[in-house]
């Protein structure tokens, strides 16, 4: 690893008192007692989705504890009269007959429900959600487009951090699609358009593959559908700035399937999985030259998504043509999410929307923390040592320009979450939990460095053999993850006791060299622990820096 000569920076004294700890900005424990269940229900034009969520009202946000969804039709309407027609009725309230008996079973405080363009649009709708009502006693929300794309805007929100960048948000239903402009602050602008995967399927493709005349028709119609809105969110897009792509929905993430499946990469969770322009026009090709039986075989499409994927894909690649930009983020949160998120602010468990969106990644750490039972106390002190590391090393430890410090925090704070599991290699057992855990706010990529990060804490370096090794895709990343996990290694050798020990951390930095000085404080007489650890870490931080690390325990 390169290095560039530090200067003498003087000593950066740290006190450190085993009893507090880093600090986040909600310490409090949770209290399974005030957990609150929360059901929501998607009634959209394909499928009809369900999620139960744990509202943890102490640190303001949710987990989703179950999910199912059921393919209802409800969009293949009469073709004569473009009612809903009583065969997708009937399939639509045996599936909400079974999806309150589920959240019956969850013990939910509330049933929230939402019907979108399918029933807004048909004149028989509004009879249909009175029906429901009185055969089931469930109160459904007829949204307008711009509501819906309200909501699946506060479900992107609620698992993706969208930093100083505005976003995109590209939701491709079954019969409208939604386009919103987003900041880390408001919506700009919320969209909706009246085409989708199932309108566009039921209206034009009436036989397959599609001919090069028929394919050029639907191009054409699908941007000049989209003109509109395209031309909204573009105009509230500041000067030079560059938007990011998201996109939600089945399709969307069935896009992200297929094309996870060209490169044989598995995808173990979709979302923050990113789609180039490149790989979304090669699948398009394949695509359209097949019919839906030849669809139907491809493992990762059901029979129903294998009829509409084809005028998905062409509404995602018309957009990223349109806008102008060669990949799309994937999300997995959407209106079901967003139900939640409205309903937590509509009871005063969420000030606003921005503070949700402020510390969605500390809050979803803290809930793995708690998950997997971490000691909370060990955790934010191991986290606090680990950034004074972190800020006092630049250029000398690590050469990371910022993506680093976040990363290493969320390690640090679940790097011992494999005790869960077992004590023994219990690094080993942290990387498989943190990789297979929910992560909202971070990115794919993010998400396997945190897990890489407390894998690499402890005993071995990085091997090329290891799984999570060769599952980091960039030689940035791995540089960012040898970096940081050797610091955390650093950090975490300075916690080993259980019992309170109050010391002074003093970091002392030179060109070639780092001296750590402990210094106890109060009643603590003995680090004799804590410097034979850290000095167990000479021999790495030389090989992999090129630096002498030096202990100094001063006894005042």
């Amino acid at each position: 690893m390169s290095k560039s000569p530090v200067e003498l920076t003087g000593v950066e004294s740290l006190s450190i008192n085993q009893n507090e700890g880093f600090q986040s900005k909600d310490s409090r424990f949770r209290n399974n007692e005030q957990i609150r269940r929360v059901a929501a229900i998607d009634i959209g034009t394909n499928s009809t989705h369900l999620v139960i969520s744990s509202v943890d009202p102490t640190l303001n946000t949710f987990s989703i504890d179950f999910a199912e969804k059921s393919s209802t039709r409800l969009g293949n309407r009469d073709i004569e009269t473009g009612q809903l027609t009583n065969s997708a009725k009937s399939r639509v309230l045996e599936t909400l007959l079974r999806f309150k008996e589920l959240a019956a079973s969850h013990n939910v405080d509330e049933i929230l429900l939402a019907a979108t363009s399918a029933v807004r649009e048909a004149s028989n709708g509004r009879e249909f959600l009175n029906q429901i009502r009185n055969e089931l006693d469930l109160e459904v929300e007829l949204v307008s487009g711009a509501e819906e794309a309200r909501l699946i805007y506060l479900g992107v929100l609620s698992g993706m951090s969208f930093g100083k960048l505005p976003h995109l948000l590209l939701d491709i239903g079954g019969g409208s699609t939604e386009l919103i402009l987003a900041d880390n602050k408001d919506a700009r602008a919320l969209t909706s358009t009246r085409i989708g995967a199932v309108s566009i399927q039921r209206d034009f493709l009436k036989k397959e593959p599609l001919s090069t005349q028929r394919l050029d028709f639907i191009k054409t119609f699908i941007q000049g559908s989209l003109e509109p809105a395209m031309n909204k969110v573009c105009s509230r897009i500041e000067g030079e700035e560059k938007a990011v792509l998201v996109a939600t929905s089945g399709t969307a993430l069935a896009i992200g399937a297929l094309v996870a499946s060209e490169d044989q990469n598995f995808l173990l969770k979709k979302h923050g999985y990113k789609v180039s322009k490149e790989k979304l026009d090669e699948l398009v090709q394949k695509l359209v030259s097949m019919t839906p039986e030849q669809r139907k075989r491809i493992p990762s499409l059901s029979d129903r998504r294998a009829e509409i994927i084809v005028p998905g894909v062409l509404i995602m690649q018309i957009a990223m043509e349109m806008l102008q930009v060669d990949q799309v983020v994937l999300s997995e949160r959407a209106l079901r999410e967003g139900l939640v998120v409205d309903w937590m602010l509509r009871k005063g468990l969420l000030t606003d929307r921005f503070s949700f969106q402020a510390s969605i990644r500390e809050r979803t750490v803290i809930h793995q923390v708690e998950r997997f039972s971490v000691n909370r106390l060990s955790a934010e002190r191991v986290a606090n040592y680990a950034m004074a590391f972190y800020d006092k090393t630049k250029g000398l430890l690590h050469q990371d320009e910022g993506m680093g410090r976040d990363l290493l925090w969320a390690a640090a704070m679940l790097h011992s979450c494999g005790k869960h599991i077992n004590l023994s290699a219990y690094h080993k057992h942290s990387w498989y939990l943190i990789r297979h855990g929910e992560l909202l706010g971070y990115s794919q990529a993010e998400h396997l460095m945190v897990a890489a990060i407390a894998r690499y804490h402890r005993k071995s370096t990085p091997k090329k053999r290891h799984e999570a090794w060769q599952a980091l895709d960039s030689k940035e990343y791995k540089k960012i993850v040898s970096e940081m996990s050797l610091i955390l290694r650093l950090a975490s050798a300075l916690d080993l006791r259980s019992e309170t020990i109050n010391f002074s951390l003093n970091l002392l930095v030179k060109s070639s060299e780092l001296i750590v000085q402990l210094v106890p404080n109060g009643n603590t007489k003995n680090l004799g622990l804590e410097e034979w650890n850290l000095k167990n870490c000479t021999s790495i931080v030389k090989d992999l820096t090129g630096v002498d690390l030096k202990v100094v325990v001063d006894l005042i």
